[in-house]
């Protein structure tokens, strides 16, 4: 009676830990560091992390690799990271948090800008390619795989033949700052969708808007 109580004991921690497992959530906001960097197409993925982080009322820290911020919603624990290692070399910081935090792959959600979707639609994805984009480039490769999710944020293709790093390292215009307004707190809700709802039913309700 004493194996058998104990076995259950056992059961139903390993079911607890691996349920506690499956509601932590990693999402990785991508750009680059340092105020000239800070309002630029390329660093969407920290502008989207910095609206989730204050209308969950959290805030970051710098910690290895990142700053980090995390928050409790309906059950799941999100962690935000956006890594300081520069766009080229994000992957690092990627493996690193999913590793410390025994994060699962499939619950991890890469925030990005995409030259090949209009500006302000959301395209999120279960994998794909990297697209030619280095810090997703490096992502692939530290992981192993093109099998993780990813939420592409639209910002246009509007620059000359070229002028593509320009692009990308330049400013919003008047009218994408005026149109951000709108669309950053959309894209927070694609982020809580991500781990409440699911990916197909986040890819079903917001791909395309």
């Amino acid at each position: 009676m004493i194996l058998k109580n104990l076995f259950y004991k056992l059961f139903n921690i390993k079911v607890e830990a691996k349920e506690n497992l499956m509601k932590k959530f990693l999402i990785v906001g991508l750009g680059n560091i340092g105020d000239k960097y800070e309002n630029t197409r390329h660093n969407i993925g920290f502008k989207i992390l910095d609206e989730v982080a204050s209308e969950h009322n959290t805030s970051f820290e710098t910690e290895k690799l990142g700053d980090i911020a995390s928050f409790r919603f309906k059950g799941r624990t999100f962690i935000l990271l956006k890594p300081n290692t520069f766009m080229n070399l994000s992957g690092k910081a990627v493996k690193y948090w999913m590793q410390k935090e025994n994060v699962l792959i499939d619950n991890i959600l890469v925030v990005t800008d995409d030259l090949n979707i209009d500006f302000g639609t959301i395209r999120v994805k279960a994998k794909g390619s990297d697209g030619g984009h280095n810090g997703l480039k490096d992502i692939q490769e530290k992981l192993g795989t093109t099998k993780y999710p990813r939420f592409r944020f639209g910002v246009g293709s509007n620059y000359s033949k070229g002028r593509q790093v320009d692009y990308v390292l330049g400013e919003w215009n008047k009218e994408e700052e005026g149109k951000l307004i709108e669309r950053l707190p959309t894209s927070s809700k694609v982020i809580t969708s991500f781990g409440t709802a699911g990916l197909a039913n986040t890819m079903n309700t917001f791909n395309g808007k």
